[in-house]
């Protein structure tokens, strides 16, 4: 890895960010550990309750010793970013008795008025982050690298610059490159190769993932053969560089919950898990799907969610999401690891929905 300037086993992370332990190094239950015992059934109770309807070292801190990530070359995530071994899914899920401990990242898409208005760029994110908002961890868009996401000198700035701020990549959010479940499979190659530049960059940052996206068209049951066969693929590219590949609800039928644990269970990777985004469900113009059971079927293999917003009222709720809903279905998971702010709201500044949101998250015991 470049730029490589120390590293820090799973022993050097505070317990609940480690997970348990095997050979000194931080391992992820399965299934029957971890969601089978207790979540499974408290995750049953929940989506019993949900509508049916659709409506390192000092010197690195981007090489923190990892939560189970096949292949995981220190570059695993947080708590419970672990890979099933029943490919059921557990990732996420800490044990029944260890405590949650969850992290607060900062999407980079929060911010994504004031990149594209050239305020500052992708390599002054980490100082941004926290500088101004005092958060340590980071998840970037890949459209605002500007095409260097094969420049190794760019890639080692923005390293250096994360280091320098103390600030941990957790993972790249992948647009743009193609459709992993295109209908031909001549495109869907082109798709994967494309995504593959981009585990190199990961790597290169210290990242645990990339997020993708299951775009395709068909029948149901064609996109899932098909987006299965390029994410699966893709995810076992992702083993060569100790990465793993997350899925968001992001639109189309990826916004149906019990499709994506479908796909989940088909491409049975220990490597592939879900990005749970508490606001991206709308199938179409004319489908929404329940958003609460949509998280709860996604969790289960759930190594990252994201934290969308859009506005708060004066006692500081989320006026579109029910967020003590929401965490309480985080809670029945065990989930343990990042939680992404993602603001998307237009009635209010970028740096004040952060700010609401960071204020919102940490009432439910995220820290920064």
């Amino acid at each position: 890895m470049s730029n490589s300037v120390g590293t820090q086993s799973a022993d050097d992370l505070p317990q609940g960010l480690a997970g348990p332990r095997a050979n000194g190094h931080a391992v992820g239950l399965d299934r029957r550990g971890a969601i089978g015992l207790l979540g499974g059934m408290a995750l049953g109770a929940v989506l019993a309750g949900c509508g049916s309807s659709r409506s390192g070292s000092s010197g690195d801190v981007n090489k923190a010793g990892g939560a189970g990530n096949a292949g995981g070359a220190g570059n695993a995530g947080v708590a419970g970013n672990a890979a099933s071994t029943d490919n059921a899914g557990s990732a996420g899920g800490a044990s029944p008795d260890a405590p949650l401990v969850r992290q607060i990242s900062l999407a980079e898409w929060s911010l994504h008025r004031a990149l594209k208005a050239g305020e500052f760029t992708n390599l002054d994110f980490p100082l941004q982050a926290r500088g101004t908002y005092g958060i340590a961890a980071v998840e970037y868009v890949s459209t605002f690298f500007a095409g260097k996401v094969a420049d190794e000198s760019y890639l080692r700035e923005l390293r250096t610059r994360c280091n320098g701020e103390g600030v941990r990549s957790v993972l790249i959010m992948i647009d743009g490159e193609g459709d992993l479940g295109a209908a031909d499979a001549g495109p869907r190659r082109d798709a994967i190769k494309r995504h593959v530049r981009w585990l190199h960059a990961a790597q290169s940052l210290g990242c645990f993932a990339i997020r993708v996206n299951a775009r395709s068209e068909g029948t149901r049951e064609e996109q899932m053969d098909r987006s299965a066969d390029g994410i699966g693929t893709l995810a076992d590219r992702a083993q060569e560089f100790g990465l793993t590949v997350i899925v968001e609800n992001h639109g189309g039928i990826s916004s149906d919950g019990s499709w994506m644990a479908g796909l989940m269970k088909r491409i049975a990777r220990p490597n592939a898990g879900t990005l749970p985004d508490f606001g991206n469900f709308r199938i179409s113009k004319t489908e929404q799907y329940d958003r609460y059971k949509g998280i709860a079927e996604m969790m289960p293999w759930a190594r990252d969610v994201s934290a969308k917003s859009y506005g708060f009222d004066a006692a500081g709720n989320e006026t579109t999401i029910d967020y003590a809903r929401v965490f309480a279905i985080l809670d029945a998971a065990r989930y343990s690891g990042f939680v992404g702010i993602e603001f998307e709201g237009k009635t209010m500044s970028e740096p004040d929905g952060i700010r609401a949101t960071k204020r919102l998250i940490e009432r439910f015991g995220v820290r920064a």
